[in-house]
């Protein structure tokens, strides 16, 4: 039987920038139950943002005014072991194909069948690009901020794997500290906290612990096998793509951003905003707009 933890709701009080009720959603994933989280705002066409490592929907909550103001529903789920969804407790458990089981149940339980527009951003990309490939008649298109896709033969940078080897190494994720790091804009008190609320305890901590040592390293890797195949679909598809980058990401530079996006089969729009890594802090009202345009244009 494996714990799961449940963030306690009083860590999400006064939230600067995010007094967005949660909805949930329950889930059973290789015998685990779960309660998975999400803000559900909105009417009209789905907007979806999936966020990655080591955050939670809070990163999105300056595009979502525009996107709402565009007419959109926008969806923003928090992937399991993250933000106000249930936490299984050890490193362990998280693999892969669970934590993808968990975000499919999500979205097949809140979107249904209807088509979506799909945002994804850093391990939102390695889970969200592989359930586009394989949920293609899903999409309406699809927008693609700082992130990769694992492709036969990749190797990773002597930088990934230092700190790989640190995070393999310790029980606590600085959640704040590296968000914070990875922006242009230097983040308020207040604003690392809300980054941190999610974990306020080393038992809640598996889930940012967990996904840098499941980011595949070969082709026999687990999950690589998915990746690669989502590749021969997303090379070959007709979805339209939109890639928003951080001119300044010094994690996943722009330049692979821009390679990234001449090998989407559909038509493909790469663009910059003056942002690092977390891009969202640094021009997350701007993401809004372009992704808003992109919707109604």
């Amino acid at each position: 039987m494996t714990d799961v933890v449940r963030t306690p709701d009083d860590r999400f009080a006064d939230l600067p920038d995010y007094d967005f009720a949660p909805h949930y959603v329950d889930a059973t994933v290789d015998g685990t139950d779960l309660r998975l989280a999400r803000v559900d705002e909105g009417d009209g066409h789905p907007v979806v943002l999936l966020h990655g490592e080591p955050t939670w929907g809070y990163l999105w909550r300056r595009a979502l005014p525009p996107l709402l103001d565009a007419g959109c529903r926008v969806v923003v789920p928090d992937h399991a072991g993250f933000g106000r969804s249930d936490k299984p407790q050890p490193r362990d458990w998280y693999s892969f194909d669970r934590l993808y089981d968990a975000m499919d149940q999500h979205l097949k339980a809140t979107v249904g069948d209807e088509p979506i527009t799909l945002v994804v951003h850093d391990w939102g990309g390695l889970l969200g690009l592989v359930w586009a490939a394989e949920n293609a008649e899903r999409l309406a298109r699809i927008v693609v901020l700082d992130t990769g896709l694992y492709r036969a033969g990749g190797r990773m940078s002597d930088d990934w794997w230092r700190f790989r080897n640190y995070v393999e190494k310790i029980d606590e994720f600085p959640v704040a500290q590296m968000v914070d790091g990875a922006c242009l804009t230097e983040l308020p008190e207040e604003v690392k906290a809300a980054y941190a609320a999610p974990f306020p305890d080393k038992a809640s901590h598996g889930g940012p612990l967990a996904m840098p040592l499941l980011v595949p390293t070969s082709d026999d890797s687990p999950g690589a096998d998915r990746m690669m195949a989502a590749w021969d679909v997303i090379e070959a598809w007709e979805v339209p793509a939109l890639f928003v980058w951080g001119s300044d990401d010094p994690i996943i530079p722009p330049k692979v951003g821009e390679r990234m996006s001449q090998l989407f089969g559909g038509e493909s729009t790469f663009t910059t905003v003056t942002g690092s890594h977390f891009l969202q802090e640094d021009a997350g009202e701007e993401i809004g707009k372009r992704i808003a345009a992109f919707v109604t244009g």
